[in-house]
């Protein structure tokens, strides 16, 4: 379990004399403990005698006696006989012990270690992989300002004055608005002490607080391709209403004490109505919340943010959008082609599949959008496949052009199939209906797969194309193209 011990004013011990030692007994004085060196001084590493005025240094071995008067005793032990003996004699004394390199006479470790004292981040492997905890620091550190040091020095000087001050929902409101100022970036001002004092005293005179509403994001699925600004949101929030298609693992990003509510449309099954997702946001955000609106995808894109905006801007509720991968952008990068291919597509355009009667859309210009020139990608048209089909075909596209469905994009389940225009039933079929399906029409969705099969001699088949229907882990990688069905 990870603890943090305070060390201010406390004496440790630390035997022998290695450049592990040294670095050890560095860590724990800046910790601000007054750290005692027991070796003889001709035992002692070049690294280590440039330090020694630093601790107290004692020349002499260490002996059991000594244990008894030190909060931590950490030992440089050439032999596991003498680990032991250390180990056993601090135990004896009640001192907690580490003893460098030697796991099994361990009561503590020391992991890897980001410092914007007064935050302090730990990083433990439990001593399998050292390497890798340092590994973790660096991404650590990349991601956190160097501006955070002084946030945290001033967040210790307003403390005292906002717990006194504000309820316990108004000081959650006062340091979500610090945070968001800490991340970004900037060094606080030279008068930051009082201005902080003036906004927490003016929280607490408003007795009406209005919330906040942030439409997230959430991306195809894949956790992993959240912006860092979506999961600071997620770890912000008070209340999360969030889509059916938002998979679990962006869920467990959010803030464990968040309300979470299922708020889900899907075709063909029991939802919620966008009334009501409308009513309960604004219920939530006129109570002080803040509100996260999590969308799969991209909430601009299909998502019906433009509903939802309107109708909080009409109550004055402050509303701002995040940004996620959307769909297709994740299926082009999944398959490793360019939607706008220049020799093959100078556009891209987006159209849903359906419309809210479960047809297809009925003002769609379908000569227009059977442009051999043009990546048109459908969204929620898996029960639409075959009308839309005969609409490009009607609309004079080549019924040889290539589509790829593709299911659960960027996720474990994911499944694919390529194929022509003529046979997109055919391959819905294979698919199935059950997960949400996009459909990518043009010349440019075949572009590598072309290039690949001839590479590797792959013959087409009889309609023009190659198709495929494959979980994740067998799609384009690595210039190999791994078939397991021809459509």
């Amino acid at each position: 379990m990870p603890v943090f011990f305070d060390l201010k004013g406390k004496s440790v011990l630390v035997a022998g004399g290695s450049d592990g030692a040294a670095w050890k007994a560095e860590l724990l004085a800046a910790a601000g403990a007054e750290v005692h060196v027991y070796c003889p001084m001709d035992e002692l590493s070049e690294a280590f005698r440039e330090i020694l005025d630093h601790f107290v240094h004692h020349d002499t071995f260490w002996r059991a006696a000594y244990f008894k008067s030190f909060a931590l005793a950490i030992g440089d032990c050439k032999t596991e006989e003498e680990a032991r003996c250390f180990h056993d004699h601090a135990v004896a004394a009640g001192v907690p012990v580490n003893v460098i390199d030697k796991p099994t006479f361990c009561q503590f470790k020391f992991g890897s270690i980001v410092n914007r004292s007064p935050v302090v981040i730990g990083i433990s492997t439990d001593g399998a992989a050292p390497i890798l905890g340092q590994a973790i620091r660096r991404r650590i550190e990349t991601l956190l300002p160097q501006s955070l040091k002084a946030w945290a020095q001033l967040a210790q000087a307003v403390r005292a004055h906002v717990t006194d001050a504000l309820t316990s929902v108004q000081r959650r409101n006062f340091w979500e608005r610090f945070v968001d100022r800490a991340f970004a970036g900037e060094e606080p001002d030279a008068d930051a002490v009082p201005a902080l004092i003036t906004e927490a005293d003016r929280i607490r005179s408003n007795a009406n607080p209005v919330g906040h509403v942030t439409l997230v994001g959430a991306g195809p699925g894949d956790a992993e391709l959240l912006t860092l600004k979506a999961v600071r949101a997620l770890q912000a929030a008070d209340v999360i209403l969030f889509d059916d298609l938002v998979s679990g693992e962006v869920l467990e990003l959010a803030r464990r004490e968040a309300k979470r509510m299922l708020v889900g449309k899907r075709g063909g099954r029991e939802s919620c109505r966008q009334e009501d997702i409308n009513a309960t946001m604004l219920a939530f955000a006129k109570a002080g919340k803040r509100v996260v609106r999590l969308k799969s995808g991209d909430p601009m894109i299909f998502g019906r943010a433009g509903e939802e905006i309107a109708h909080l801007d009409r109550e004055n509720i402050p509303v701002d959008v995040i940004p996620g991968i959307t769909a297709a952008s994740a299926m082009a990068s999944c398959l490793g082609i360019s939607l706008t291919h220049r020799d093959h597509a100078q556009s891209v355009r987006f159209i849903t599949g359906h419309s809210r009667h479960g047809g297809l859309p009925a003002d769609v210009d379908w000569a227009s959008v059977a442009d051999p020139h043009t990546t048109t990608v459908f969204y929620m048209g898996g029960r639409t496949a075959s009308l839309i089909a005969d609409r490009l075909i009607a609309g004079g596209l080549q019924p040889s052009t290539p589509v790829v469905i593709m299911s659960d994009v960027s996720r474990a389940t994911q499944r694919q199939w390529h194929g022509s225009l003529m046979n997109l039933a055919v391959g819905m079929k294979e698919v199935g209906y059950e997960n949400p399906v996009l459909i990518a029409v043009g010349n440019a969705v075949s572009a590598r797969q072309n290039t690949t099969a001839n590479a590797y001699g792959l013959a087409e088949n009889p309609t023009g194309a190659i198709g495929a229907i494959s979980p994740k882990n067998s799609r384009l990688l690595n210039n190999r193209w791994s078939v397991t069905a021809f459509g």
